[in-house]
C-alpha cells in the first residue's frame, strides 16, 4: 500500500489512540492532535493525505480548523468526528468544506470504508480549471496556483512560465536553447547562466522537500521534468 499520513484531531486520548493502533494495522501512517490548535500547527508543518477532526475540541474548533485547512487546501479530504448528530450539525460542518462526516459512536469497519472512500475520490479528483498534474505536482493555469503533495508552492512570475514549459514538456527533454526561446523569448546566450539559476530556484521550491525528484539534468542535452529519475 502507498504510505497514506493521516492526521487525527480527537481530543478524548483514549478514542484517539485505540483509532490511531487501528489505523495503523492497516498500514496508515497516524499522527494524533489532542485539540484544535496543535491540529493546525500539524497541518501547517507537515505533509498529510487526509484529516480526521471532532468537532468539539479545545483551542479552536472542528469547524475553525476545517476554515483553516480550506483556506490552504481545497482538495485534501477532511472527515469529521463527532457526537453531534442533528441535521444542523451536518450542514454547517458540510458548508465549512467537510467531505464526509460520521457521528459516534460507530463502527471501526465503517470509518474504514469512508476513508477508503474519500481517498480513493482524491486520487481522481482534478480541480475545476486548466489544471496539469505532474505525480503529485499540480498546476493550475487559469489560477496560477502550484501545489505539491497538496502544499502551495509560491513561484514569481518567471518561474511559474518555466515550470509551466517544463510540465507542458514533461518526460520531454529540453534544451537551453528551448527554454531561452519559449520562456525569454530571446535567443541563447552561452554566457549567460541565467536559465541554470531559474532552474534551480525551481528544484529549491519543487524538489528540495520531497525524496521523489521531478526535475532532472541531462548533461550535455538539458533538462527534463518526468517523475521517475
Amino acid at each position: 500500500m502507498q504510505d497514506i499520513s493521516i492526521l487525527l484531531v480527537e481530543d478524548e486520548r483514549k478514542i484517539a489512540e485505540t483509532l490511531k493502533k487501528g489505523l495503523e494495522e492497516q498500514q496508515y501512517t497516524v499522527q494524533i492532535a489532542y485539540d484544535g490548535n496543535m491540529g493546525k500547527k500539524l497541518f501547517d508543518n507537515e505533509h498529510f493525505d487526509l484529516v480526521i477532526a471532532d468537532i468539539n475540541l479545545p483551542g479552536i474548533n472542528g469547524y475553525e480548523l476545517l476554515h483553516h485547512i480550506r483556506q490552504v487546501n481545497q482538495h485534501i479530504p477532511v472527515l469529521l468526528l463527532t457526537a453531534l448528530n442533528g441535521i444542523d450539525d451536518k450542514v454547517e460542518g458540510f458548508n465549512s468544506g467537510a467531505d464526509d462526516y460520521i457521528v459516534k459512536p460507530f463502527d471501526f469497519v465503517e470509518l474504514l470504508v469512508r476513508i477508503r472512500a474519500l481517498l480513493k475520490r482524491a486520487q481522481y479528483n482534478m480541480p475545476i480549471g486548466n489544471t496539469i498534474r505532474v505525480g503529485d505536482l499540480l498546476m493550475n493555469i487559469d489560477s496560477k496556483e502550484v501545489s505539491r503533495a497538496g502544499k502551495p508552492i509560491q513561484l514569481t512570475a518567471k518561474e511559474f512560465q518555466l515550470l509551466e514549459y517544463m510540465i507542458k514538456n514533461k518526460n520531454r527533454v529540453v534544451s537551453r536553447a528551448d527554454i531561452a526561446l519559449n520562456v525569454w523569448d530571446i535567443d541563447f546566450d552561452t554566457g549567460t547562466n541565467v536559465i541554470d539559476v531559474y532552474v534551480n530556484f525551481l528544484r529549491k521550491k519543487i524538489d528540495r522537500d520531497f525524496d521523489q525528484k521531478l526535475i532532472h539534468t541531462q548533461v550535455g542535452m538539458g533538462y527534463v521534468l518526468k517523475e521517475n529519475s
